[in-house]
C-alpha cells in the first residue's frame, strides 16, 4: 500500500538566471540586482529587473531575472514559450546546458546573442536532506507526485533534488501547472 506525504506545489514561470557578465553587458558594468520578493528556496529572490528574450519568429518580454547571479546564464521556459519563440529547447535539469537552444536576451543597455542556455525545466521536487533521509529518498533520482483536486492529476518521473539548504517544494512550469489545475496555493501528494 503506497504512503502518500503532502508537499507543497509551485508553479515556476518562465524566467532567466544571469551571469555576472551578461548582467554587466545587459545593465551596464558593476549592475547589482535589485531584489523584489523571496523565493521560497532560501537564499534566492525574484529581482525587480526584466529582459526581453528573442528569436527570429518572436519575442517574449518582461522575463524576470531570478537571483543570486550563476556561473553560466540559464533561461527557463516553457513548451508553449517554445513554440511562440520557434525554438526547440530539450527537456533538461537546471544548469544542464550543454548543446541547448540558443536565443538574443535584450536589457536596457545592451543585447547579447546567446549560444546556449534556453531549457524547458524538468519537474522537480527540492527536498531537504533530513526530508530525504527520514523518506529513505537519498538513491532515488525520480519520484511520483500527485495533484488532488478536480482535474486530479499525477507527475510521474519528478527529479529528485536534495540539499541541506533547500526547503520542501514540488516545482511545475506553466503548462505543467495548468494542466493540473494547480492554482497560486497548492498541495500535491508524493507517493512512496
Amino acid at each position: 500500500m503506497p504512503t502518500f506525504i503532502k508537499v507543497p506545489v509551485e508553479i515556476s514561470a518562465r524566467h532567466i538566471h544571469l551571469s555576472k557578465k551578461d548582467l554587466d553587458n545587459l545593465f551596464g558594468k558593476g549592475y547589482k540586482l535589485k531584489k523584489l520578493r523571496s523565493l521560497s528556496q532560501p537564499g534566492m529572490f525574484a529581482a525587480e529587473e526584466t529582459v526581453v528574450i528573442c528569436n527570429k519568429q518572436n519575442c517574449l518580454k518582461n522575463v524576470r531575472i531570478l537571483g543570486p547571479i550563476r556561473p553560466q546564464t540559464q533561461i527557463e521556459i516553457s513548451q508553449t514559450d517554445a513554440r511562440a519563440l520557434g525554438l526547440k529547447p530539450p527537456l533538461r535539469i537546471s544548469e544542464d546546458i550543454r548543446g541547448s537552444a540558443g536565443c538574443q536576451i535584450k536589457g536596457p543597455k545592451g543585447t547579447i546573442d546567446l549560444k546556449e542556455g534556453v531549457i524547458i525545466a524538468w519537474r522537480h521536487l527540492h527536498c531537504p536532506l533530513s526530508f530525504a533521509k527520514k523518506h529513505n529518498l537519498e538513491k532515488r533520482k525520480f519520484v511520483s507526485i500527485k495533484i488532488n483536486n478536480q482535474r486530479s492529476l499525477t507527475f510521474h518521473k519528478v527529479w529528485l533534488r536534495i540539499s541541506p539548504n533547500y526547503r520542501l517544494a514540488f516545482h511545475l512550469d506553466t503548462d505543467e501547472g495548468n494542466a493540473a489545475g494547480v492554482k497560486k496555493i497548492a498541495r500535491g501528494y508524493l507517493i512512496l
